[in-house]
């Protein structure tokens, strides 16, 4: 068991000591000659920071909700409805990425980023004071389920167009290190998001929590929105040169560089799945099948995610020292040989343990969202370089990524097999290997065609 030793959980004592070191580690690589300022991180990393938390904790409190807007007769239906609503989210995330990326391949990257937060505060801020089943009836679901296709609108638009604005900003030596904090906030997101879970369980009873408890965060990502929209606000920048693209860039897309867009696909099935079963999923896992509290299971997700948020950078700088196909071929393969052994490990009824195999898959995934961004961007050619990569992303992660928790467990209850995350996950390396193939076979001329501008006339 993980008892607290310091003030309310370690999850909360762990989360703070890494916000305030990684906000140094920032400060330490804004501080650096050859990198992009520390007012583009900041603007690139808020929104998604704040977007990720919304979609985390949704995905954390996923069984409570379904208590809320989809009873049933029993748990497990009410659960699966949660999820599919989670899943709806990630299915509009491809029309998103139409939206956002051709306004940031034709208006700047810093319009389409201020656009998306501006989207993502209203859901959010109805999704706060939303009315139950128990009061309104069916209508409450279905409201439920609209914001969160509005959410995965703007987080369609919002992750991308962040990895290409970080990495376009980005002297040459350190495009995977900048490109490395998109996923880095995302990840901040996410754990804010878990950090807020475990402390909510440990103050609140579980009546408290399925009354009115569960609102508590979505009012705090209210307030993240409206920070997140201040700073994007205050810090846009004149562009410099107008596009020159005169075809719509998603006409572009799907008549020139339709193979571009299933490699990004083919590239991120892996990460899509491994993240969202990782740190979506296996807190619902670790409470229905190894039979942990549910504060037991988010500090064991929170614990994990603090490891990630420092690692990515990490191995975003070593991507630029050793190139990022090798670093997306190692963390590939780590998923397709472990992750039969790591939940085999699960297995042993010990939170520690538990805490140990989440561990490793942190350290198995990392290294490929770390050097990805940058990887992915120097396949693409600039003038459709947001929406290439922001529909074949989001396909991805809204085919495979999203609907992860709803698939897995509707699998393993099925076919009454509590490997079938494992297996999942297999198939997604299998898949991405394919996409790293192609890559490998393509990018000498991709990289040529795709020479990454220095960023500035794009905001």
């Amino acid at each position: 068991m993980i008892s607290p030793e310091c003030g309310m959980s370690p999850a909360w004592c762990i989360s703070r000591l890494a916000f305030r070191l990684a906000g140094e580690q920032i400060m330490a690589v804004a501080a650096s000659p050859h990198h992009f300022p520390f007012k583009k991180v900041l603007v690139g990393t808020v929104g998604t920071t704040m977007e990720w938390y919304d979609f985390g904790v949704y995905g954390f409190f996923a069984a409570i909700i379904g208590k809320q807007f989809f009873p049933a007769t029993d748990e497990l239906s009410s659960t699966i409805a949660a999820f599919g609503a989670f899943a709806a989210g990630f299915l509009a995330r491809p029309f998103g990425a139409l939206l956002f990326g051709q306004l940031a391949d034709r208006k700047g990257r810093g319009f389409a980023l201020t656009a998306s937060v501006m989207l993502m505060a209203l859901p959010t801020f109805i999704i706060s004071i939303l009315p139950t089943y128990e009061m309104i009836g069916p209508a409450a679901g279905v409201m439920l389920v609209m914001c969160r296709i509005l959410q995965g609108l703007s987080v369609g638009g919002e992750h991308t167009t962040s990895i290409v604005f970080l990495v376009e900003h980005a002297s040459p030596r350190h495009k995977c290190l900048a490109g490395s904090f998109a996923p880095f906030g995302a990840s901040a997101g996410i754990l804010l998001g878990s950090a807020v879970g475990a402390i909510l369980t440990r103050i609140l009873s579980q009546d408290q929590l399925e009354s009115w408890g569960w609102r508590l965060p979505q009012a705090v990502g209210l307030l993240l929105a409206v920070v997140g929209l201040w700073i994007r606000k205050h810090n846009q920048e004149p562009a410099t040169q107008k596009s020159t693209v005169v075809e719509s860039p998603l006409a572009m897309a799907f008549k020139k560089h339709k193979a571009l867009v299933l490699k990004v696909f083919l590239l991120n099935v892996m990460p899509a799945i491994g993240f969202y079963t990782i740190f979506v999923y296996l807190v619902t896992y670790l409470q229905e099948v190894e039979h942990l509290q549910a504060s037991r299971a988010l500090e064991i997700n929170t614990i994990s995610m603090v490891g990630l948020l420092f690692l990515i950078p990490c191995f975003g700088w070593l991507a630029d020292k050793i190139g990022p196909l090798r670093m997306m071929w190692t963390s590939t393969l780590g998923i397709l040989l472990f992750s039969y052994p790591l939940f085999t490990l699960m297995h042993h009824h010990d939170a520690w343990v538990d805490l140990l195999a989440e561990f490793a898959f942190v350290v198995l995934l990392v290294p490929f969202m770390a050097s990805s961004p940058a990887g992915l961007c120097t396949m693409l050619p600039v003038q459709v370089r947001c929406t290439v990569l922001s529909v074949g992303f989001n396909l991805s992660m809204g085919l495979l990524g999203g609907t992860t928790p709803l698939v897995v467990e509707y699998m393993r209850k099925s076919t009454h097999m509590d490997m079938t995350p494992a297996f999942y996950l297999i198939g997604g390396a299998v898949v991405t290997i394919f996409g790293l193939l192609l890559y490998r076979e393509d990018r000498e001329s991709a990289a040529e065609m795709a020479a990454i501008p220095p960023g500035d006339n794009l905001i």
